[in-house]
């Protein structure tokens, strides 16, 4: 029990200076590896991106829905639509803090395959290790390309969502709601493009998570 206390405690200390080398050595001596965080990290960088993706879609879904509210309804229209913008930045934000989590994990796991590369005295299973290094790098490398698309197309996205609020704030009539009619329309394709490219960065992290539970 005392263990488990003191473990808990240097983690929290490790966390709020920022020791990352602190953080993973006390992780070790847990049983986590660097590998097994950077797993369990991508585990929540895709719930956050499958919570961004579904939350974009109901943003949207309010945004089409004005243009069926009765006009003394817009003040109630506004609100729904104010409050699902600000659910959407802040999922956003959450997957690009969990982005962030990962190539923190990622560089510091690469940087020590690539050190204990020379601690090898059989060149056959030194040229093993490396090659397994660069097979997952370059999986590794595929998943942020494809996270970090996804999330810069949320950053578009979020700004028309965020001109279509701003508008209805100021112009709460019929003229209002036929203006962001036609922008809404414009904005299916763009919002069709984010859902597609976040599924396929989760389908990249489902491929990583996979192929680094297989060893």
């Amino acid at each position: 029990m005392k263990n488990s206390l003191f473990a808990i405690l240097v983690l929290g200390l490790a966390l709020l200076s920022g020791c990352q080398s602190v953080y993973y050595g006390t992780m070790e001596k847990m049983g986590s590896h660097k590998r097994d965080i950077l797993v369990d990290r991508v585990e929540e960088a895709k719930g956050a991106q499958e919570n961004a993706r579904a939350q974009f879609a109901n943003a949207f879904d309010e945004f089409l829905a004005v243009s069926q509210v009765d006009i003394q309804d817009l003040k109630s229209a506004y609100d729904r639509i104010e409050d699902s913008f600000q659910r959407s930045e802040r999922d956003a934000q959450a997957v690009w803090d969990r982005i962030d989590s990962i190539k923190r994990v990622g560089k510091a796991l690469f940087k020590e395959w690539e050190d204990e590369l020379n601690q090898y005295a059989s060149l056959e299973l030194r040229r093993s290790s490396e090659d397994q290094m660069n097979r997952t790098r370059a999986l590794y490398s595929r998943l942020i390309t494809a996270m970090e698309n996804a999330a810069s197309k949320m950053a578009s996205v979020l700004d028309a969502f965020r001109d279509q609020t701003l508008f209805l704030k100021h112009n709460l009539n019929a003229q209002a709601v036929a203006a962001l009619n036609q922008t809404t329309i414009k904005l299916r394709y763009e919002v069709d493009l984010l859902i597609q490219q976040m599924s396929a960065s989760i389908e990249e992290a489902n491929a990583f998570i996979a192929q680094m539970r297989a060893g």
